[in-house]
């Protein structure tokens, strides 16, 4: 069922639409719409900026394999998985292979939709382009925390992903930002010309 979102009409998105293979799913989720219908209100943002973490990614937490806490990179695509980086911000990534295999395609950054005061509260009143600009703000912006790990976010529930609230431009493509392995992988995939995009701005263009 469609629901409308900023007077566009945004349509949650079926699995069999999502693409089973990391990078095309990188890709295929740009321009498209992240919701969360959290207890105060709607919050939603198109997403401006992902990463891919592939089958046999060193820089991947699925890399050494099944774990308890990276569980959730091994459930069928479209599926939350979220962890607390450095112990200070809870980042979130989208399962993205078939069940049993662990890959996934990391959440950067979103242009603000609906909620943005709520959003604000989240970030202390953060300025609009900085709500969501980067994998942490994302997260605390859209109020995403541990208790999201393991959502499907094609089923009915809180946090969920929605089809394009609006046409999408064109795609540029990079190295990944801030990791330490497999650091020359062009697997960074961002909408050109969005000021929304994290990251310096060499790499935005």
């Amino acid at each position: 069922m469609a629901q409308k979102e900023n007077g566009l009409y945004v349509r949650r998105i079926q699995r069999t639409s999502l693409p089973v293979d990391t990078i095309e799913l990188a890709k295929y989720l740009i321009g498209k719409t992240l919701v969360h219908d959290a207890r105060a209100g709607r919050m939603s943002g198109r997403i401006v900026e992902t990463e891919a973490y592939v089958l046999g990614d060193a820089a991947g937490h699925a890399y050494r394999g099944l774990t308890p806490r990276n569980k959730s990179l091994f459930l069928d695509r479209g599926h939350a998985y979220v962890y607390r980086a450095y112990g200070l911000h809870f980042l979130l990534n989208v399962s993205s292979e078939v069940r049993g295999v662990g890959a996934g395609v990391l959440l950067r950054a979103l242009e603000p939709l609906d909620g943005i005061p709520l959003m604000r509260l989240h970030r202390g009143q953060a300025p609009l382009i900085d709500l969501a600009r980067g994998p942490g703000r994302l997260s605390q912006a859209m109020g995403i925390g541990l208790q999201h790990d393991g959502l499907d976010l094609c089923a009915a529930g809180p946090l969920w992903l929605g089809d394009s609230a609006g046409p999408t431009g064109e795609i540029g493509r990079s190295v990944r930002i801030g990791i330490s392995r497999d650091t020359r992988r062009l697997l960074r995939f961002y909408e050109r010309g969005i000021p929304y995009v994290s990251g310096p701005k060499r790499s935005r263009v």
